[in-house]
């Protein structure tokens, strides 16, 4: 499902990705673990295009990132949960996963509102559909993320440092959830710290430092 081969990038002097080459599954939990500044993060926001790479390539689903002329068609392919949620804090849960469909896709509010309601019951939420993010709980509002990231439906969801802010009972539940994803054909890229996360979550668990990768 995701094919990344020779992958570089720099920033100044600084070669933070040295010929990078990983692949990932359809129904694969892959997770990138290492020290900070060791290229995790890059290697994370390249496959979304929020970073461009300097060279290789990135092909998700058969398509390669250097044919995609227009950036919210690759955003359809691949998904992204931030590390600090980066929900809208004016906007309900259900507002927040319909924005991107309805606003900038152009979807049909009333699909867009009936898949998200379908989304916050996968996440265990159904019933905080009308609630504001200062509403909801740190793991409630990382649920409400995830929900968000699989309303265009991607092949490939990435996931910043997911539990890094949970407690043992809320990390367990986007364990399992991350599972579940998993388990519907999607392919999922983790970065971590968590070292029992990993264990847990992990179908394949790859070392990032020094800008290289291994296994």
């Amino acid at each position: 499902m995701l094919t990344i081969t020779n992958l570089y990038k720099s920033y100044g002097e600084n070669q933070v990705l040295k010929g990078v080459s990983l692949s990932v599954d359809a129904g694969e939990v892959c997770v990138l673990v290492g020290p900070s500044g060791g290229g995790k993060t890059t290697l994370l926001r390249c496959i979304n295009q929020l970073t461009t790479p300097d060279s290789g390539e990135i092909v998700i689903d058969g398509v390669n990132l250097s044919s995609v002329s227009n950036v919210r068609e690759w955003h359809r392919k691949v998904g992204m949960v931030f590390q600090d949620f980066n929900l809208f804090p004016h906007r309900t849960a259900l507002e927040n996963i319909t924005e991107a469909p309805i606003y900038v896709y152009g979807e049909d509010r009333t699909t867009a509102e009936a898949r998200g309601r379908d989304l916050l019951e996968l996440v265990g939420l159904s019933d905080k559909a009308d609630s504001y993010p200062d509403e909801l709980s740190g793991g409630q509002r990382q649920r409400v993320a995830i929900a968000r990231s699989c309303a265009l439906e991607p092949k490939v969801l990435c996931f910043d440092e997911p539990t890094s802010a949970l407690d043992d009972a809320s990390t367990a539940r986007v364990v399992g959830l991350i599972r579940t994803l998993a388990d519907t054909g999607m392919a999922i890229v983790a970065i971590t710290h968590d070292k029992e996360f990993a264990k847990q979550a992990g179908d394949v668990v790859y070392r990032v430092e020094h800008g290289v990768i291994s296994q």
